[in-house]
């Protein structure tokens, strides 16, 4: 009896992940058909849908399983503020959000090239309660309780400063292909440098290092 292979050992829920994520990485969300993703994964379309209702619903499972994870870090450093410092918190932000945005924006960049599937894709994410406005939502929530607790400037806007930072990781990911390196700064570089920055307009004096 001939083994199976690697691929074939795998439950099938891992082998559509692992799939879906190399298809999406490769040719884009937008031409990575349920079809291409069930055959690449050894198994019948039908299978893929027992698992993934939609490949929508395929998508936002690759990026929360196979990408460097922003909101359980967001999450627990809500329900604790006070823990570690700010430079220290907000450094491991950017770092991750930097890394998740260099990974994830090959994978749905070909949504802007076709507008209305662009839409209908973010019309499915709204309904699963997800999108890309979620971190954003998720860092101020946390820069919020850190306000509450003393360690951020009272007044300070912090769904602003929320936007600025992952902002700054998301351009990370295409903006500097035509600078004179061309490749972006190195990630714990960077995202101490925007950490630091950023602290710079909101923190309180003595949380500035």
């Amino acid at each position: 009896m001939e083994s199976l292979g690697p691929m074939q050992q795998k439950p099938a829920r891992i082998r559509i992940l692992d799939a879906a994520h190399e298809l999406m990485l490769t040719i884009g969300l937008a031409r990575a058909t349920t079809k291409e993703i069930a055959k690449a994964a050894g198994c019948s379309e039908a299978a893929l849908y027992k698992y993934f209702p939609s490949k929508e619903e395929l998508f936002v499972n690759v990026l929360k399983e196979r990408l460097p994870q922003l909101t359980p870090l967001l999450a627990g450093l809500a329900a604790e503020p006070g823990r570690g410092t700010l430079l220290e918190n907000l450094t491991e932000i950017a770092r991750r959000a930097a890394l998740f945005y260099e990974q994830s924006f090959p994978i749905a960049a070909s949504l802007y090239a076709e507008t209305q599937l662009k839409r209908r894709h973010e019309e499915s994410l709204r309904s699963m309660g997800s999108g890309p406005h979620m971190p954003i939502r998720g860092l101020d929530a946390y820069l919020r309780a850190e306000q509450d607790a003393g360690r951020v400037r009272a007044g300070a806007d912090t769904y602003a400063a929320a936007s600025l930072l992952l902002g700054a990781c998301a351009q990370r990911a295409f903006a500097y292909d035509s600078t004179e390196e061309g490749k972006p700064p190195p990630v714990d570089e960077f995202a101490l440098s925007i950490a630091r920055t950023l602290l710079g307009g909101i923190s309180v004096a003595d949380e500035l290092s």
